[in-house]
């Protein structure tokens, strides 16, 4: 049976393939794109489990460390949207499948090189590999499921990173601790290749894309200027960009530099610390997928307390993280921390929503890829370097006190939002085209 639905009031329709969807067949589809974005963290993530090797291995600073954790994210932020724009008009799945390819082949890459720079060089293509795909994947997902799902699957297609970071971080440490820390990118390595190929075999472009039009002259059409103003055109939509990639800050920060505040505050070795910075991650994707159940829930008959919603989280896990590393170094620090972690990525679902649900569904893919620039660069991108700054300065334990403060900000963006949010909202328009040379 065909898996569409008709949407509520406060969400734009869903973008229709060129054929049916199962629900059988858009399950497929999500499981597949979904372990491609574990893929893509784990190659992502696996270099701050090595964090102590290399720094020993090369002399390395920590500002370098965060540097070659920070490029990835810097080089998404600046290429998701021209990528994810060119995937929306080229053909989503073929990039999709072109992206993974290479940031796999420059995982390969990592584990071979032999100095700070070449490692530099071979993050930033893995950065380039993965610029787009969160956006072009999310977009392809929710192109074959109910509109009514968009909270629940952006958070649960979004938490794939943090569960990819998990498996990055506690896997990479433990190849890392037996083989060595090249062994720790030869095996993300693989695992993405074999996935891509898989995906190449099985999702079908024709079944999850929307068809590209042709005019009666033969040339495609696309979608026209208001279309893709709507990626700009309310104050709700800039907030949730801005909101997002705030919050973002927080978890981006603990994710890469937990392993190392295990290993110097509580001198675990380095697999014990992978493994449990790996535990706080997951207790952050679960919280991930169950706040943005919960939104969807809430958004059903009044839309704003999805923003309600977000503002609490913010506030609560500012709250709770700047505690625990006020507190001593113990069991009940970790507690509040894996507490925390819990609430602090809550926004990301909700936020995701508010995108599709004030933009065009035709530029769906460009809208995300907004909202993944405004995600690095305002928090992905620059925690590792900025904490690693901190940490050269004022020691690890200072610059962990800082980020939960972020959050505060935050809170104050998704306020703003939520009163502008009914107005902003509005029924989607059926999607104009224009032409352009074939």
């Amino acid at each position: 049976m065909n898996f569409h639905s008709v949407a509520t009031a406060d969400e734009l329709p869903a973008q229709h393939p060129s054929q049916p969807v199962t629900r059988g067949y858009a399950w497929i589809v999500f499981a597949l794109t979904f372990g491609l974005l574990i893929s893509d963290y784990m190659s992502r993530q696996v270099l701050n489990a090595v964090f102590p090797l290399l720094k020993a291995d090369w002399n390395l600073s920590d500002s370098q460390l965060g540097s070659l954790a920070g490029v990835i994210a810097l080089m998404v932020g600046f290429l998701t949207f021209p990528l994810s724009l060119l995937a929306d008009r080229w053909g989503r799945v073929k990039s999709l499948v072109i992206m993974a390819l290479l940031w796999s082949a420059a995982t390969l890459v990592c584990g071979i090189s032999e100095n700070f720079r070449q490692m530099l060089l071979a993050r930033l293509f893995v950065g380039v590999g993965e610029a787009a795909y969160g956006s072009v994947g999310i977009a392809v997902v929710l192109s074959v499921f109910p509109a009514h799902m968009r909270a629940t699957l952006t958070a649960a297609f979004m938490a794939g990173g943090l569960f990819g970071s998990v498996l990055g971080i506690s896997l990479g440490g433990v190849l890392a601790a037996h083989f060595g820390w090249r062994w720790a990118f030869f095996g993300m390595a693989a695992f993405g290749l074999a996935l891509a190929i898989n995906y190449f075999l099985i999702v079908r472009p024709a079944r999850v894309e929307a068809p590209r039009c042709k005019s009666a002259s033969g040339k495609q059409q696309r979608p026209n200027r208001a279309a893709l103003a709507t990626l700009v055109s309310t104050r709700s939509v800039l907030c949730a960009y801005f909101g997002s990639g705030l919050q973002l800050f927080i978890g981006s920060a603990v994710m890469a530099w937990m392993p190392s505040y295990l290993n110097r505050y509580y001198a675990m070795p380095l697999d014990r610390a992978g493994v449990t910075a790996a535990g706080f991650v997951l207790t952050a994707g679960l919280g991930m997928i169950l706040w943005g159940m919960l939104s969807d829930r809430l958004g059903r008959q009044s839309p704003e307390r999805k923003l309600t919603l977000v503002i609490a989280l913010c506030l609560a896990s500012s709250i709770l993280l700047w505690t625990a590393f006020s507190l001593p170094h113990g069991t009940p620090q970790l507690a509040l921390i894996a507490l925390g972690m819990f609430f602090a990525t809550g926004s990301t679902g909700p936020s995701g929503a508010m995108v599709a649900n004030l933009t065009n569904p035709a530029v769906h893919g460009s809208a995300f890829a907004a909202l993944t620039l405004a995600n690095n660069l305002l928090g992905l991108a620059p925690a590792p370097f900025v904490v690693g700054l901190l940490a050269d300065r004022f020691g690890l334990q200072a610059a962990f006190e800082f980020v939960p403060l972020i959050g505060l900000l935050s809170a104050g963006v998704f306020l703003i939002a939520k009163r502008h949010y009914l107005a902003d909202l509005r029924p989607a328009a059926a999607p104009k085209t224009e032409e352009i040379p074939a």
